[in-house]
């Protein structure tokens, strides 16, 4: 029994003794390399380079009163649309006591010089009347009195502007309404019913009632890096797609390449604009973020290859891919144009059935025309 036990065991252990030996040796074995195959394919190349930027309206004017005061009344609100010299708001105006003062004086003067212009006149009347004095003389002591009659009205005028911001003689034109230069849409109205506003002048820019564009004439204005803006001219068509919106696109044509880059970042970028093309209908909001897509070349329906088979020398001046010959691969010349940075056209070198040794095959992939082993 005890035999038979000894040989039992002496068979297992060499059974083992051979299964690890087998084992090394596969795991020592040298396992064949796959890769998978490639074949040029007839694509649309197009080389075309990215903008970032936003959509704009083209002109975006500030409307500003010309009066301070305090805001009375505000008849739009953002999103309207509205039309040249359409009221926007109305202000209340607060006087200036310095300013109040000075009209005030200005007019009691002013009648003071009615009234002594007046009686000169009444006094030599009758001498005219009686040929004492000449008309000519006479004449002088009617064009004083006509003088300041007219400056009282002045005076009278400026007291009215001071007080209400209009004057009784202005046949209803006031300053304090406050109304559109352009036709266009309400953007914004940054002010509130009882905020105070300063008129624009010479040494302040005045508080913004409300920002009016033409949303019908927009355009798109963004960044293109030094390396991307000697590639681009004037006239250029461009395709932009907005974040916000999914699945459109809109035509634009590049009208102004900044002659001079400013530095962002480490990097010199060169401001474009280029103008939008709304179709009969569509509208967009402004400030919409957006890409640009500007179209430097195109070829159509060429023969193509993925850019990653390729190997170029060096120099750069020479293209090769590995063409299947048999079960082993060839180097190949071949004869490159327009690339699009993954796709590359061919011009020469090879044909439409070639079969071009493309990346590793990953472990478990499956067979196929792109799982051939080489």
């Amino acid at each position: 029994m005890k035999r038979i036990l000894r040989t039992s065991l002496l068979i297992l252990l060499g059974i083992l003794f051979v299964w690890t030996l087998w084992y090394l040796y596969q795991k020592s074995a040298e396992k064949p390399v796959a890769f998978v195959t490639e074949k040029p394919e007839r694509r649309d190349i197009v080389k075309k380079t990215v903008a970032n930027g936003s959509v704009v309206p083209r002109q975006e004017i500030l409307i500003k009163p010309q009066v301070s005061g305090i805001i009375k009344e505000i008849y739009v609100e953002a999103g309207d649309t509205v039309a040249k010299d359409q009221v926007l708001a109305k202000i209340q105006i607060i006087p200036d006591m310095v300013g109040l003062t000075n009209a005030e004086n200005r007019v009691r003067r002013a009648r003071i010089g009615v009234e002594d212009a007046q009686r000169t006149f009444d006094r030599n009347k009758p001498l005219l009347d009686k040929g004492v004095i000449s008309d000519a003389e006479f004449q002088t002591y009617q064009i004083a009195l006509e003088n300041a009659q007219e400056e009282l009205r002045g005076a009278e005028d400026n007291l009215d502007i001071v007080r209400e911001g209009v004057a009784r003689s202005s046949s209803g034109a006031t300053l304090t309404l406050v109304r559109s230069t352009i036709n266009g849409m309400v953007l914004d109205v940054p002010v509130k019913e009882g905020n105070s506003v300063i008129e624009a002048n010479n040494f302040n820019e005045g508080t913004t009632i409300a920002s009016v564009a033409d949303m019908n004439d927009l355009i798109f204005e963004g960044k293109l890096d030094e390396s991307e803006v000697g590639k681009v001219r004037l006239g250029m068509p461009i395709v932009l797609t907005i974040g916000a919106i999914d699945d459109a696109t809109w035509e634009a044509e590049l009208e102004y390449i900044a002659p001079k880059g400013v530095e962002e970042e480490g990097a010199i970028q060169f401001e474009i604009r280029a103008a939008v093309k709304l179709d009969e209908g569509q509208r967009l909001r402004a400030g919409y973020s957006a890409n640009a897509d500007i179209v430097l070349d195109q070829r159509d329906s060429v023969l193509s290859i993925p850019e990653s088979v390729i190997t170029f020398n060096k120099a750069g001046d020479s293209a090769f891919v590995d063409v299947r010959q048999g079960e082993g691969w060839e180097k190949t010349y071949v004869r490159t144009g327009l690339s699009d940075g993954i796709h590359i056209e061919v011009l020469d070198g090879i044909g439409a059935d070639t079969e071009l040794k493309g990346a590793k095959k990953m472990e478990g992939e499956g067979g196929g025309p792109k799982g051939r082993r080489g």
